[in-house]
């Protein structure tokens, strides 16, 4: 695959770069579940002089030509190599690594993740992580990601009636994530927890994957609703019976 020569110049550029003092490699290739559809993406952390001057674009062009290197809106680059294939590079500086440490999880081993450590102080931190991210447990937090569902489902009703069919659109794609989180919790497949879209189509029930293709939020509520229940079963708690009354009334 492209990836992965893209990956080993990504590693030899980092070690041959001594003002990379550390970097590390996160996401499918680092967990082992990347294929020809995958991006590829690394942290860097530099001296900070260097990272002052330094220019992305010219340090992604050291890996493989690129047709386009943008900042994107979360402050990371992207770098297109032909293909198009993404790189996602974050460029950091060694007093970014302890910010590692704020990590949900690392999704990988730490061996399978550090690129370069020259100075020792990256690999003790990935280590302190935990390798798969918390999951809801007990009533209360179960309850308050089956309670986001609901309020972005009400959210979109609103926007919706008003006619911002637009905004309602977004509302609508945040009650799908949740519902993929409820649906994961409910069956168990957790595995993909941080991103609880990727293999929903082999991980999750066919009706579920189905519900949030249509999107519609009739499709979504009732979905959610079952998922719901099955949850608050497991755990003890109470169906919000008036809510549940409003919104069968709202999405039939």
């Amino acid at each position: 695959m492209i990836q992965d020569d893209l990956i080993a110049r990504v590693r030899d550029v980092c070690r041959a770069d001594e003002t990379v003092r550390a970097a590390l490699m996160y996401g499918s290739f680092a967990a082992g579940e990347g294929d020809e559809h995958s991006d590829v993406e690394f942290w860097l952390f530099l001296d900070p002089a260097a990272r002052a001057v330094l220019d992305p674009a010219a340090w992604c062009a050291r890996v493989a030509p690129v047709n386009l290197v943008l900042l994107n809106e979360f402050g990371t680059h992207v770098a297109l190599f032909p293909g198009p294939v993404r790189g996602e590079f974050h460029f950091a500086t060694t007093g970014d690594i302890a910010s590692v440490g704020d990590w949900p999880a690392r999704g990988a081993s730490v061996e399978a993740m550090v690129v370069t450590d020259r100075d020792g102080a990256l690999a003790p931190v990935l280590a302190a992580l935990p390798e798969r991210p918390r999951i809801p447990d007990g009533p209360a937090e179960t309850a308050d990601l089956c309670g986001r569902f609901a309020n972005w489902l009400v959210l979109a009703a609103h926007v919706t009636a008003r006619g911002e069919r637009l905004r309602a659109q977004d509302a609508h794609a945040h009650a799908a994530r949740h519902l993929l989180w409820m649906a994961r919790l409910a069956g168990g497949s957790t595995a993909h927890w941080l991103t609880p879209s990727r293999a929903a189509e082999d991980e999750l029930p066919a009706r579920t994957v189905a519900a949030v293709a249509a999107g519609t939020p009739a499709a979504l509520w009732h979905e959610g609703r079952g998922h719901w229940r099955t949850l608050l079963g497991r755990t003890g708690g109470e169906v919000p019976a008036a809510l549940f009354a409003e919104l069968d009334a709202l999405f039939p």
